[in-house]
């Protein structure tokens, strides 16, 4: 042929653009979804991950691992109780134990958790491949009254070192419950991490013991710093982080824990909670992912259809192209071209949406629920556009065949 193939292909999409274009947008509509379901699936997980590492065991009240494994380390869902002082000082002693840090759950500021904890929880909280708490300005709490706030809570709310912050009783958004008296002074601000590390305040336990002296008979106390700690000593936690000093010691340590007569606790490893999460939902996220690959087949198919559906209107160009020494392959080289191009640039501007869609909406996302949903261009992508483009090209192999078959035999007869 004289012509280059693709410059023949190019010109023939544009002369049937409107349905060139439906068929384009059938594919762009697919392979959006597609992707938009992929990346949320392996942010959602990746995010779950990369939340904690190096903990070894999560130690609260008897009840679900889920529901432990969520509200101790995600902060979603509540607690149905708490664990004794004297169950958390046991667990830290207990032989094999490196470190044991408490966390003490239920009040919260302006819709985000606080954290009752101690200032070894910033030395031995880890999350994603075993990084370490970083301040990104001030110092930890060293006694009552202060608060380290999380990345996310100190950009949205504005806050800076020095300033002062009222924490309410419950979690919800809005509270009628203030702890009025007890004014926080902002001592030091984290580094982002993606976790929910961001969207949490973080004070002492003996500074959730004083805004809660007299909270049960409704005569609310302000406490004073050089009050006798043993009277801010905590009478129970929400959870205990657990750090073993060898891993062969956990499961025995998991349960004795389970087994405890003095209390019902229970203790679960990160990992496996997480696995039991993902069997939990892997249901609905592999039905996601069925409709998401049945939406692209028939998107697919759709070329099929487009280029089989037009043969007889082609049919006469076919034979133009033949009388002008375009052999049959030339014919079935460029209807499968014309029909992996279609493919290509579905898959090409479907791409480009979903980059541009997760970014605009990924930093609310992280910034309301915490969750990374993926950077740019990746494996994924490229996977799909390679997949969608030779899709196309054997889709369009069969109506390619029918039309270098029949195109001198018929197509310079005028069919009326």
């Amino acid at each position: 042929m004289r012509a280059p193939l693709l410059t023949l292909a190019w010109k023939s999409l544009l002369n049937r653009g409107l349905s060139v274009g439906l068929t384009i947008l059938a594919i762009v509509l697919s392979v959006t979804l597609y992707l938009g379901v992929e990346k949320i699936r392996s942010g959602v997980r990746d995010s779950f991950n990369s939340t904690i590492s190096d903990t070894d065991l999560i130690v609260g009240a008897r009840g679900g691992s889920l529901n432990l494994l969520l509200y101790s380390v995600f902060r979603l869902g509540d607690p149905t109780a708490n664990m004794g002082w004297d169950s958390y000082e046991l667990v830290a002693s207990a032989p094999n134990v490196e470190w044991a840090v408490p966390i003490s759950l239920g009040d919260s500021h302006r819709g985000y958790r606080v954290v009752g904890t101690t200032a070894d929880y910033f030395q031995h909280y880890r999350y994603g491949r075993s990084r370490p708490l970083e301040l990104a300005t001030g110092r930890a709490f060293n006694g009552l009254h202060e608060v380290v706030l999380g990345a996310e809570v100190a950009r949205l709310l504005a806050y800076q070192i020095g300033d002062e912050v009222v924490l309410s009783h419950g979690v919800g958004e809005v509270s009628f419950a203030d702890h009025s008296g007890h004014d926080f002074a902002v001592v030091g601000v984290l580094a982002p991490t993606g976790t929910p590390v961001d969207r949490s305040l973080h004070v002492s336990l003996e500074s959730i013991e004083a805004i809660h002296i007299g909270w049960d008979t409704g005569m609310a106390t302000r406490a004073d710093p050089g009050e006798d700690a043993d009277a801010l000593t905590p009478d129970s936690v929400t959870a205990v982080l657990v750090g073993v000093n060898s891993p062969i010691r956990v499961l025995g340590l998991q349960r004795q824990i389970n087994t405890y007569g003095g209390e019902a606790l229970t203790a679960i490893m990160p990992g496996v909670a997480l696995s039991q999460l993902w069997e939990v939902i892997g249901a609905a996220e592999t039905a996601f992912t069925a409709i998401s690959l049945l939406v692209i087949t028939v998107g697919l198919f759709g070329i099929l259809t487009a280029l089989t559906s037009g043969l007889n209107e082609r049919r006469r160009e076919m034979a133009v192209l033949r009388a002008t020494g375009a052999r049959p392959s030339d014919i079935f080289g460029l209807l499968v071209l014309e029909a992996s191009s279609i493919a290509a640039a579905g898959a090409i501007i479907g791409i480009i949406i979903t980059q541009v869609g997760f970014a605009l909406v990924s930093g609310a996302v992280r910034s309301q629920y915490g969750l990374d949903l993926g950077g740019g261009f990746g494996l994924s992508e490229m996977s799909v556009l390679v997949a969608v483009t030779l899709a196309g090209a054997l889709l369009g192999a069969w109506p390619a065949w029918r039309a270098q078959r029949n195109a001198l035999a018929d197509g310079l007869s005028i069919r009326l």
